[in-house]
């Protein structure tokens, strides 16, 4: 009996159709759902504030006073704890607690939408086709081509492109931290350790009062600022992207592990890059509103002028060492506040559906 040879057209064609077939198995895989960001930010925001909102205590006043006040924040920390107890390094935790969660939220869930629009309509990809087929071509010896997880579809984005998502975002989460933000600050600057010898009893008094006598516009006082502030997102989110590809390629590190340290590194190189201008937010946030608030004379004004007068102020007052007053205790908090928040965001991406 005869056996019938295929000829060389039907084996081009049964390998196409395999090769198809590896193809759609790996390309058939649905895109991340973008809610998860979303939620995963929620606990990123709480574990922020639980590691961090002591250090930022002590880093708002150091940026606040001058050096009559505390001579550092060794001092700081000292006399806080002495005069106010505990709870005072977590004075003005309401606001941040309840506006981290919503602010990490709407952080990281728009950045993981902004990375994947910028993916998929600024940055163009390799082609699918060509990239699926190097996946079921040249799979892991250890893995089945068929079980290969479809590439993340932000895999190709460049580090600058996450740069990019990070200054969207940071520029869209402005509009909920500059008044977050403002009503901290304000209360994290009353060193009185009873209530009835402070002008705001909490984070609710602080807004009533403000908008009381300055409206809206009072409560957003320091918007601009925050959203100078945060376009240096760019280098907090490039950094990440950079560290975690190199701390992937080239150790062992478990994923949680890269997510922990490139995290708590990236985190610190953004402070590094922004503090200056944090210092000037901080300073603007907090000058007397005036008015009848009744908390002093505005030393800024308002208007396009308020940042440059307030740099300036900072340099009049301490020179060009003022711009790094309190970096310590923020460069400190920066790793461990940040490297939980990435750590728990990354590992609550992971577990959603």
């Amino acid at each position: 009996m005869s056996v019938p040879i295929p000829s060389p057209a039907a084996n081009s064609s049964t390998t196409a159709t395999t090769t198809t077939s590896k193809i759609s198995t790996v390309a058939e895989k649905p895109k991340p759902a973008n809610y998860k960001g979303f939620v995963a930010g929620v606990f990123s925001g709480i574990a922020k504030l639980t590691v961090g909102h002591p250090f930022d205590t002590i880093k708002v006043r150091l940026q606040t006073t001058d050096s009559t006040r505390f001579s550092g924040p060794l001092q700081c920390v000292t006399q806080t704890v002495r005069n106010e107890g505990i709870r005072g390094l977590y004075k003005g935790a309401t606001p941040p607690l309840v506006g981290w969660m919503f602010m990490d939220s709407i952080m990281m869930g728009s950045l993981t939408v902004y990375r994947r629009l910028l993916a998929e309509h600024v940055f163009e990809p390799r082609p699918p086709a060509v990239l699926h087929a190097a996946i079921a071509d040249h799979p892991p010896s250890s893995r089945h081509p068929q079980q290969q997880p479809a590439p993340s579809p932000t895999a190709h984005l460049p580090s600058y492109g996450h740069g990019l998502a990070g200054i969207l975002a940071g520029s869209t989460v402005s509009f909920i931290a500059a008044p977050v933000e403002h009503v901290k600050a304000r209360l994290q600057i009353q060193y009185s350790a009873t209530k009835h010898d402070r002008l705001y009893s909490g984070p609710i008094d602080c807004i009533r009062k403000i908008h009381a006598h300055h409206g809206v516009r009072g409560i957003y006082t320091g918007l601009s600022a925050t959203l100078l502030f945060r376009g240096f997102f760019f280098f907090w989110w490039g950094s990440y992207d950079v560290l975690s590809r190199q701390l992937r390629e080239r150790t062992n590190l478990s994923t949680p592990a890269v997510n922990f340290w490139a995290g708590g590194l990236s985190a610190q190189i953004f402070w590094i890059t922004s503090y200056p201008c944090d210092v000037v937010k901080q300073r603007i946030m907090t000058d007397p509103l005036g008015g009848g608030l009744g908390d002093g004379t505005s030393r800024f004004g308002k208007g396009w002028g308020t940042w440059r007068r307030a740099a300036a102020a900072v340099y009049a007052d301490a020179g060009w060492r003022g711009y790094w007053r309190g970096f310590v205790p923020c460069f400190l908090r920066a790793f461990p506040a940040n490297a939980m928040a990435l750590l728990t965001f990354e590992g609550i991406m992971r577990t959603l559906p």
